[in-house]
């Protein structure tokens, strides 16, 4: 009898990655965690969900429901509503984004500093008007790929 190896995330044929894949979204993340707190109809979510466009929501929620983690439900109502709640799959992930989001909230000044710090030692992206033309994010991943080129 063949032993069967043990799912790694490092494996590239484990299909852990895709759950991965899911669930990075900034968008899958928030939407998850905003869930957390009950069930919630698409304008609840789209107003709780700051940034997030009704398309983005839309497909984040597909992707969600297709992948278990979020149940659609009608409401019989007239006109009819739509409502999301988390599975038993998502509320199991829920504490583990949930944590995740209280890091980001009580450490993005650090990174906020760490990443100014950086640009400013490399030499800071171009600006218009005071106000960068892009997040730093991506001022610091075009430096670098500039440095590599």
């Amino acid at each position: 009898m063949a032993k069967s190896k043990k799912p790694s995330v490092f494996d590239p044929e484990c299909s852990a990655r895709d759950a991965l894949e899911l669930i990075a979204s900034k968008w899958a993340i928030l939407i998850l965690t905003a869930l957390a707190d009950g069930p919630m109809r698409n304008g609840a979510l789209l107003r709780k969900v700051g940034g997030v466009s009704q398309k983005m929501l839309t497909q984040t929620l597909r992707d969600l429901e297709c992948n278990g983690l979020v149940a659609r439900k009608t409401l019989q109502s007239v006109p009819p509503h739509v409502e999301y709640r988390l599975t038993p799959l998502g509320k199991s992930l829920g504490a583990a984004l949930g944590g995740l989001d209280r890091w980001a909230e009580r450490n993005f000044p650090r990174l906020d500093a760490a990443r100014a710090q950086h640009l400013a030692r490399r030499g800071s992206g171009a600006r218009r008007g005071g106000r960068s033309q892009s997040t730093p994010t991506e001022a610091c991943s075009r430096q670098h790929i500039a440095l590599m080129e």
